[in-house]
């Protein structure tokens, strides 16, 4: 009998960013760094998030911020070098990766760039940003203002991912596997979407890990749950590499 390296089933990687790529919320500063407190307690009764964050963006640019000084206090945010690891390992076994993430185009480009590792990814998939004609930055929902409710209890009203796991799917001509990485609420409904054949990894002791593994909902991809970048890396490592093929001799 001979080994030979037979390619496991193509795969895609799907990441959420907010606590797994980044270990904090890229939008939060813009609440709890700003002098802008009372005015997010007053509209926080009557918008949803991706508004709040939009009126404080134009609260900010009325106080003379600009888009660089968002930019500097973006590049702040740094990636775990465990975790740009796992990123640049799964990229360069061939794997396309997108991020698919309920904060916005513009903070996750950014912080992608500063770290060096935005390259890897095939797209990103956020509520859409602007930069008007004044120059103020727009945080724009991804469905839209008259978008029809897509009736998701577990995401925003604003992106339900389940929905784009679905469009992402029936897209593939490829017909790949998937691999969802995440950690929150509005992660269950993408891992929901996945078969059998795919893989859902759960950052943890955070919400995702915790519905995934100690409630009793049936569960269709397998599970792999990972602590830090180390582990993810791994974890990855060992999915998208070669299997062996034991052979005739």
């Amino acid at each position: 009998m001979a080994a030979a390296n037979q390619p496991s089933r193509e795969m895609m990687i799907i990441w959420d960013f907010d606590r797994t790529i980044i270990t904090e919320d890229c939008d939060r500063w813009v609440v709890l760094e700003t002098d802008l407190t009372k005015l997010f307690h007053r509209v926080r009764v009557s918008l949803d998030w991706i508004q709040i964050i939009d009126r404080m963006m134009d609260a900010l640019h009325a106080q003379g911020k600009t888009i660089n000084d968002f930019v500097d206090r973006l590049n702040k945010f740094t990636i775990d070098p465990q975790m740009i690891s796992a990123i640049r390992s799964a990229h360069e076994l061939g794997c396309e990766m997108k991020v698919l993430s309920n904060a916005n185009q513009f903070f996750i480009e950014t912080i992608l760039k500063n770290n060096g590792v935005f390259e890897c990814f095939s797209g990103i998939i956020s509520n859409p940003t602007v930069v008007d004609e004044e120059g103020r930055l727009r945080i724009l929902p991804y469905n839209g203002r008259h978008f029809f409710p897509h009736g998701c209890k577990h995401c925003p009203p604003n992106l339900c991912k389940g929905i784009v796991i679905d469009k992402i799917r029936e897209s593939d001509a490829k017909k790949r596997g998937i691999i969802y990485i995440g950690d929150g609420k509005d992660d269950f409904c993408p891992a929901m979407k996945l078969t059998e054949e795919d893989h859902v990894m759960p950052k943890e002791k955070l919400i995702l890990y915790y519905i995934l593994t100690l409630t009793k909902l049936p569960v269709n991809p397998k599970i792999h749950a990972w602590k830090d970048g180390e582990q993810l890396e791994n974890n990855l490592v060992r999915l998208l590499s070669p299997q062996p093929e034991v052979l005739e001799s």
